[in-house]
């Protein structure tokens, strides 16, 4: 009997004990299970990759990634330029409600108490790091993040030739007696091959910084949410030889639709003055002027080329290490582009239009147990999106200001859809007014309004039908027999969209 009684009493002692430690290890056991979240920015990427149907540029390790995720393929920005397209997607707002139009405005200013997509997973629990361009490069709101931003310090981009050839234009450029504003903003080529290790060039150092991240974050118990921004294929287009190696420049072809809109308005298109700010390109003619050479577009694209691949090169590099560290299965990973780039198209280059090629940029969500791994979803999506779907993907809940819709339900059927317009739009200063062009993409039509900022009226209007004309080449809005539809388009974006302020 005692044999027995001191039986029951071990087990019982053994019990006490595992439930001791269960119950010490209950939070942080929790928090493990919490998905961690691996968020890659490209800046200028176009959905020009394996996985969207190209074949043209190289990019193993993202289509990689693409065959273990849905791809998105209609996914549209709020603006296609850095400042406002990243600032709406990381506080869920539009450009109107954030009221950032430009390069430098700081969102803290406009809506200083905005909680972002990061801060809303810190706000959960979660551990927050960013490397390289996450926000637009002056602005990495600090707030956002555990540890503040750091640039890498011990990385290039341009040769020390192409710096003293810098050198040279620029005192050319004051003995010309050009301004000082115009000489400080002249940078160094806008194409240059280089003969550098990855690690040692800009984009490759923040890899390093964020696997370096990755390792660390490995071993804590609390999730983490790691964000890494690469700034290729941004220009200037610079980057290691065996990018540039992987192509052939006299096979790359010319945009086909190399003419303006017809019947655009004149606000339009954008002047391409990105381009004439490098010294290789300081001659560069704007869209309505005249086209570049059939050789400088060829340089031109293959630099664009060696440049995704390059970037390409450090995505695989992060989601080996994911691998390695045996994270791949509890993490999100999502890569985003901000917004596209014209490659010739349009007879213009860079972004800063309303049009398709501008506004389009990938997107493709990897989630931990989903059913549509592997698939594309044709529906309309937008960047406001981003940040509901990620906390809905985490189980964190939503805050009231977001002007989203989450994309969760896409990643079990992408055949369905969340909504049936994608909004975006661009200011532009013509004629000495100001004016803000509206688009709405619908499954079949690209609507746009210019309203004059100081009256309201609208001043021009844009129509594009997808059906007949994917590559946006002529406006149709003032043909007879869409007399009918501009004013039903229009209606249908103010019923959804916000008055302007």
């Amino acid at each position: 009997m005692e044999s027995c009684k001191s039986i029951v009493a071990a087990l019982m002692s053994v019990a006490l004990a595992l439930l001791v430690c269960i119950t010490a290890n209950a939070q942080p056991a929790s928090a493990r299970t919490k998905p961690n979240v691996l968020f890659i920015a490209v800046d200028d990427l176009r959905p020009e990759l394996g996985c969207y149907g190209t074949d043209e540029i190289v990019t193993p390790n993202i289509d990689k990634l693409a065959a273990d995720a849905v791809t998105f393929t209609r996914a549209y920005c709020q603006q296609a330029v850095c400042n406002p397209s990243r600032v709406s997607l990381m506080t869920g707002l539009r450009p109107d409600s954030v009221r950032v139009w430009d390069l430098v405005t700081d969102f803290r200013d406009t809506v200083p108490d905005v909680v972002t997509l990061p801060q809303q997973f810190m706000k959960h629990g979660y551990y927050a790091l960013s490397f390289g361009k996450i926000y637009h490069n002056p602005l990495p709101d600090n707030p956002s993040w555990s540890e503040p931003h750091a640039w890498p310090k011990d990385a290039s981009l341009w040769s020390p030739q192409a710096r003293q050839r810098l050198n040279d234009y620029r005192a050319k450029m004051r003995a010309d007696g050009k301004s000082e504003a115009a000489v400080r903003r002249m940078r160094a080529a806008a194409v240059e091959i280089v003969d550098v290790p990855d690690s040692k060039h800009i984009d490759g150092a923040i890899a390093d910084q964020a696997l370096a991240a990755m390792r660390r974050l490995a071993k804590k118990e609390q999730p983490f949410f790691l964000a890494a921004g690469f700034i290729r294929p941004h220009l200037p287009f610079v980057v290691p030889r065996k990018y540039w190696e992987l192509y052939d420049r006299e096979e790359i072809k010319l945009a086909d639709n190399a003419s303006l809109p017809i019947n655009a308005p004149a606000m339009a298109m954008n002047t391409m003055y990105e381009l004439r700010d490098y010294m290789d390109y300081a001659d560069t003619p704007g869209p309505r002027t005249g086209p570049l050479t059939d050789a400088q577009q060829r340089e031109l694209k293959h630099g664009y080329y060696a440049s995704v691949s390059f970037i390409d090169a450090q995505v695989g590099r992060l989601l080996s290490e994911l691998d390695a560290l045996g994270l791949a299965d509890n993490t999100i990973v999502v890569l985003w582009g901000d917004h596209g780039w014209k490659l010739g198209e349009h007879r213009s280059w860079c972004k800063q239009t309303n049009y398709e090629v501008d506004v389009r940029a990938p997107l493709i969500i990897r989630s931990p147990g989903v059913k549509a791994s592997g698939e594309k979803s044709d529906a309309l999506v937008e960047f406001v999106d981003v940040y509901p779907t990620l906390c809905e993907l985490a189980a964190l809940p939503l805050p009231d200001h977001l002007e989203g819709k989450s994309l969760a339900p896409l990643l079990d059927d992408p055949d369905r859809a969340v909504k049936d317009t994608a909004f975006s739009q661009f200011p532009r200063r013509h004629q000495g007014r100001e004016y803000m062009g509206y688009t709405m993409r619908t499954d079949r039509y690209r609507y746009v309004e210019w309203k004059d900022r100081r009256t309201g009226a609208v001043f021009a209007t844009e129509l594009y039908d997808h059906l007949d004309d994917p590559g946006e080449n002529q406006n149709v809005a003032a043909l007879p027999e869409n007399r009918e539809l501009v004013p039903k388009l229009s209606a249908k974006m103010w019923s959804l969209l916000p008055a302007p302020p």
